[in-house]
């Protein structure tokens, strides 16, 4: 059955909906005991998660010790002045931070490489219960994902008739991507299968964002469906793969949430490339490495996870912080908070990286990249209103203070060059103060060159292992490496990759560490949607978006040749990728430039020459579904007379309205134009944004607009 069909009978014009199902959700408080966990597990697992955090433990703070102490004696040939000190704790805290991806890195090594030892348990026989999947959608492109849901439906419908039901929760809060995502997901509800339906809701009020969102299907719908899995906009999965997390959330009634690891597909920039490659390359590395010390209580990352709706329904309705925003209000980064508050409540919260059929896709350039930046980052910031909640486990703030550190730590690298840099240049400079201090000798910044060199290749190769890592486990995994273009070009990609994330980290240090300012400053970020398109950037954007960071980079180079022509190679690491930001920047978008580097087969894919059966049924999907129209909505519903009345029958009855205030300034205003334009034309440049919406919000506006088109 194809969703290219237009049903013309009366039945066609209804609500996209099944009848609803209530769960009460009541709003948790940030401070709550802790419930025993019902999920024990065996006493082997336990014994291999306790084996694994002791591990864990036990290499970050030796190898963040012996670091520390190796930083002391750089800096304590003479003696120490305040501003070493200064020094000396800014890299005790960014070492410890790379010594503990380290020390998962490794751990995930030893368990890509050892023989499975034990099988996940999974349900056999006929699923004792349905599944929703939920896509929520904001102001997205919906051809990708109507193609994502033609991927994978029809086989769900095959394998486990009546099982399973796709439901579209739009947060679409403008007309024309409102309008737009109707024409396209019309067609494909009222074609869908009974066997495993579609449906299509849309909120007129988007508080509380995807958080929401998914708490007002939870609420509405939820009663209907044991578990629900959620997906993103640019989210697929295999049905295999969809059934089998049905199946293990079935077999383990103390778990409340099962997470995949999602590999990121379909990049077609530079930028894009390089994040797919390293995803499944390292990728699986660092998520062995965490499931093995996460056990029972790992976390959420908002979407490919499968999560018992009874659980979520009684843990997860986030509580709202007092204050505003950033750090007040309405949590931003609802994942890691809903794990936390299920694990809470007692229920177990898994990550299964053996599932592998679990895809995302990814911002296309650096700019985008950024741009989703400042959302994580702020949200990932607020997270530490509940650093010390109680009732959380230590596994649970760990998550926290790991996402924190995530930003932070761009923050505390950029200081810790500086304060280098700001002694490196009292010691050429300043005239030291000889006897400031009852002493024999005078406090001067000294250091043992030859240690600090010693220190610095350790801390290149702390970071840089992990890939090595990964690039040795795909190496040795044959059928892998010629996945990935075999040895040579596995190779080449993974030194191509290293370079390119060695260019761009800078770049994202300072815009991470201007992102942090802003928010501690009370920036709010907003909620802005994700860029899915190739990411081009003109070379005028690049400039403005980069500017100051290719000036901050000229700086610094030049600040340190004054200085001192070691301390300028020392600083070019950092210093390059700032002072070419623009070029990186407009290099790393647009899939013409990311053509090229696939050609010679460079930042191959595995996914590339021989895509999984959904992916390329995902990418038939794309090529058969019409572009989202680019009329304004207005002229789209006058000149659709099915489309129009279709859009009026999801329309949210009068009763069912979030109450807001008497008086709605858009809707008056929307109004008296539609009653005044003299054609469908004039009305369209007449409106304003906030009135179209309001116009086409309300059976009042349709009328007029049915009137102004005749």
């Amino acid at each position: 059955m194809t969703t290219e069909a237009h049903p013309a009978s009366a039945g066609a014009v209804r609500p996209a909906l099944p009848a609803e199902s209530s769960l009460p959700m009541p709003r948790r408080s940030l401070h709550e005991p802790r419930h025993p966990l019902r999920a024990k597990g065996s006493w082997g697992a336990r014994l291999r998660t306790a084996l694994a955090r002791a591990y864990v433990l036990g290499a970050t703070l030796a190898l963040a010790g012996y670091g520390t102490r190796e930083m002391y004696g750089v800096l304590s040939t003479i003696a120490i002045t305040p501003l070493q000190w200064v020094f000396l704790v800014l890299f005790s805290i960014n070492f410890t931070w790379i010594s503990f991806a380290f020390a998962q890195a490794t751990l995930g090594l030893a368990r890509s490489l050892l023989p499975r030892l034990t099988r996940i348990p999974e349900h056999e026989g006929e699923l004792p219960f349905r599944t929703a999947i939920l896509l929520p959608v904001y102001n997205e492109n919906p051809r990708r994902i109507a193609a994502a849901i033609i991927a994978m439906r029809d086989e769900l419908a095959e394998r486990e008739p009546g099982k399973y039901a796709f439901f579209i929760l739009s947060d679409t809060n403008r007309a024309d991507p409102w309008v737009a995502e109707e024409a396209i997901f019309r067609p494909l509800v009222l074609a869908a299968d009974p066997a495993c339906p579609v449906f299509y809701r849309r909120r007129t009020n988007n508080s509380e964002r995807k958080a929401g969102n998914v708490a007002d299907w939870v609420q509405r719908w939820g009663g209907a469906y044991e578990a629900m899995i959620v997906l993103d906009a640019d989210s697929i999965i295999s049905p295999d793969t969809l059934i089998r997390l049905s199946r293990r959330l079935a077999a383990a009634p103390g778990v409340g949430l099962i997470q995949t690891l999602p590999r990121i597909v379909r990049a077609q920039s530079l930028y894009g490339r390089a994040q797919q490659f390293a995803n499944q390359c390292y990728g699986p590395i660092y998520g062995k490495g965490l499931a093995a010390w996460h056990g029972l209580s790992s976390n959420f990352w908002g979407h490919n996870a499968i999560i018992r709706t009874g659980a979520f329904a009684e843990s997860c309705s986030l509580p709202l912080l007092r204050g505003k925003p950033p750090f007040g209000g309405a949590v931003l980064s609802h994942d890691f908070i809903e794990a936390a508050l299920l694990r809470r409540a007692g229920w177990g919260v898994r990550f299964d990286v053996d599932l592998q059929q679990s895809w995302e896709e990814a911002p296309p350039s650096l700019a985008d990249v950024l741009v989703r930046d400042r959302r994580w980052c702020q949200g990932n910031l607020q997270h530490s209103r509940f650093l010390f909640a109680r009732g959380l486990t230590l596994t649970t703030r760990l998550h926290l203070l790991t996402g924190i550190m995530a930003y932070v730590s761009a923050a505390l690298w950029l200081v810790l060059v500086i304060v280098g840099l700001v002694i490196a240049v009292q010691a050429k400079f300043v005239r030291p103060e000889y006897f400031a201090e009852p002493s024999l000798f005078p406090i001067w910044p000294v250091f043992d060159a030859e240690r600090a060199l010693q220190l610095f290749v350790l801390s290149m190769a702390v970071v840089v292992a992990p890939k090595v890592f990964g690039w040795f486990a795909a190496l040795v995994n044959v059928p892998l490496s010629l996945r990935f273009g075999g040895p040579l070009l596995l190779t080449l990609s993974t030194l191509f990759e290293t370079l390119l994330s060695a260019l761009y980290a800078p770049i994202l240090m300072f815009a991470q560490a201007h992102v942090i300012w802003a928010v501690l400053r009370g920036a709010d970020s907003g909620w802005k949607p994700q860029r899915r398109d190739d990411g081009s950037l003109t070379w005028a954007a690049a400039m403005r978006a980069h500017r100051g960071q290719m000036l901050a980079g000229v700086i610094l180079a030049l600040t340190a040749w004054i200085v001192n022509e070691a301390l300028f190679y020392w600083l070019l690491p950092i210093t390059l990728g700032l002072v070419f930001a623009v070029p990186l920047s407009w290099l790393s978008g647009g899939t013409a430039r990311g053509r090229v580097f696939a050609r010679v087969g460079l930042l191959r894919a595995p996914e590339e020459k021989r895509p999984a059966p959904v992916l390329a049924r995902l990418r038939s999907a794309l090529d058969r579904l019409p572009d989202a129209p680019g009329e304004p909505a207005i002229r789209r519903l006058a000149d659709d007379p099915s489309l129009l009345a279709w859009h009026r029958a999801q329309l949210l009855p009068v009763d069912k309205r979030p109450a807001v205030a008497d008086f709605n300034a858009a809707t008056v205003t929307a109004s008296w134009k539609a009653e005044h334009a003299g054609t469908l034309e004039e009305l369209c440049q007449w409106l304003e944004p906030a009135e179209t919406l309001a116009l086409i919000n309300g059976p009042a506006g349709l009328d007029r607009l049915e009137l102004s088109r005749d």
